[in-house]
């Protein structure tokens, strides 16, 4: 066990600022509550500064070359110089090096691609930016790329998606090393939600469907977000679409990519979203948004978001009370 544990995160010209400034205030953050368990440096090629896709300049505490492990957290941040630090055999090289020397390695976003290159991704599960999977997998057919998670962890080896995705990695790492509480309290502290869980989707925006062609289509669409909860049944929807229910079906195909069943209930997964978030019980969630049984709502959460309701609303409702961190000027104060 590492006396104090050293988590190096490596950069270059053109990272995603937020790839690497993210996992860092998570673990400074978590360092200030235990009494400083994280050590963190920075390092690039020749300890030089680097410029971040936004054009603002980072400095290094330790060049590469002289990097040395053990290390507790290796961390390579991505963004769009990744293509160019991919193919520097030395940044590849050193990454190489050391990952051997360390206890877990972990990439945000493209960063992913660096491991890939040096070789620490041979034949793992792994993610990255929903917009670079294909990429990544094309790229290296031998890994496991799963286009949809916040992160994938796999033996000592863990890749997240893009930018944000990087602190929810983080913060399951704080957790994994001093447990909820400290994660709790990090996450409150940074006014972050509590660290979303690796197999949910990686899209955090709600459901915004093209808009339709059709007059009909556009009025069906409009009742069946205006009352989630009441009848949308094929039949009714054909109803008051003026169509066949078959001729329905081929327009939400052909303009949605989707069936009138599964677009209904999606829209009924946000409206339960929303009323999660506000605090609600799952049950009173279900019945508000139309699903027939909490269980019907459970199942349609797992498609939509890949955790259960009651996990959801653990997470993000607004509800949970604040933790105080430990070293807060009032936590010695006197409660009235």
């Amino acid at each position: 066990m590492l006396d104090v544990r050293r988590v190096l995160i490596i950069v270059f010209d053109g990272v995603q600022l937020l790839d690497a400034a993210g996992p860092i205030d998570v673990f400074d953050a978590a360092s200030k509550l235990t009494d400083g368990d994280y050590r963190i440096e920075v390092a690039t090629l020749d300890g030089a500064d680097v410029r971040a896709e936004s054009g603002l300049r980072l400095g290094a505490d330790v060049a590469l070359e002289q990097a040395r492990g053990p290390l507790d957290t290796l961390l390579v941040a991505g963004g769009f110089g990744t293509r160019m630090a991919a193919l520097d055999p030395a940044i590849v090289g050193h990454i190489a090096r050391l990952a051997r020397g360390a206890r877990r390695v972990t990439s945000v976003c493209t960063g992913a691609e660096l491991l890939a290159r040096a070789g620490v991704l041979r034949g793992r599960r792994v993610t990255t930016h929903w917009a670079w999977c294909d990429q990544l997998a094309q790229d290296h057919p031998d890994l496991v790329v799963e286009r949809d998670r916040i992160y994938v962890r796999d033996g000592n080896v863990a890749t997240s998606a893009g930018v944000s995705a990087g602190m929810d990695l983080a913060l399951a790492l704080v957790e994994e090393d001093h447990g909820a509480a400290i994660a709790r309290t990090v996450a409150q502290l940074l006014v972050l939600f509590l660290q979303r869980p690796g197999g949910q989707s990686q899209f955090s925006t709600r459901l915004a469907p093209p808009v339709p062609r059709s007059a009909a289509l556009r009025e069906v669409l409009g009742a069946i977000f205006a009352e989630p909860a009441s009848d949308h049944r094929v039949e009714a929807l054909a109803r008051r679409a003026a169509m066949s229910e078959r001729h329905l079906a081929r327009r939400f195909a052909e303009e949605l990519q989707t069936t009138p069943a599964r677009f209904v209930e999606r829209v009924r997964v946000e409206a339960a979203r929303t009323t999660l978030e506000s605090g609600s019980t799952v049950d009173a969630a279900a019945r508000r948004s139309g699903f027939q049984s909490t269980e019907v709502m459970r199942r349609a959460f797992h498609r939509a978001l890949g955790v259960s309701p009651s996990e959801y609303r653990d997470r993000f409702a607004t509800s949970i009370p604040a933790l105080e961190p430990a070293w807060s000027p009032r936590s010695s104060a006197t409660r009235t």
